[in-house]
């Protein structure tokens, strides 16, 4: 995540992989001090997820523990047809958030 840096100051793409905005939390937020995911301020229900850098890596082991695999859906609604995965066809993929609790 890089949290200090706004989408309209990003000039050039990286070398490799793909940033990311326009995703939104809800039920939590972004915790800019302590770089994870955080509990949600009063009566905000959902909150803009910071500039994401999609890196891709081969072989890469997933993380042990202080990881929230966060589902991201095509729209609000999360609705739509499961398909043979038990997911929804709205459904993208999980984003491996850090988060304080186990």
């Amino acid at each position: 995540m890089y949290d200090e840096i706004e989408p309209a100051d990003v000039a050039d793409k990286p070398e490799d992989g793909v940033l990311t905005y326009g995703m939104y939390l809800e039920g939590a937020r972004w915790n800019k001090t302590i770089h994870m995911i955080d509990d949600s301020k009063p009566k905000q229900l959902y909150v803009e997820v910071p500039l994401i850098w999609f890196v891709p890596k081969r072989n890469r082991e997933k993380p042990s523990g202080g990881i929230y695999e966060c589902p991201v859906y095509k729209v609000l609604s999360r609705t739509g047809t499961l398909l043979t995965t038990g997911h929804s066809t709205n459904f993208v993929m999980y984003i491996e958030l850090p988060t304080k609790d186990e």
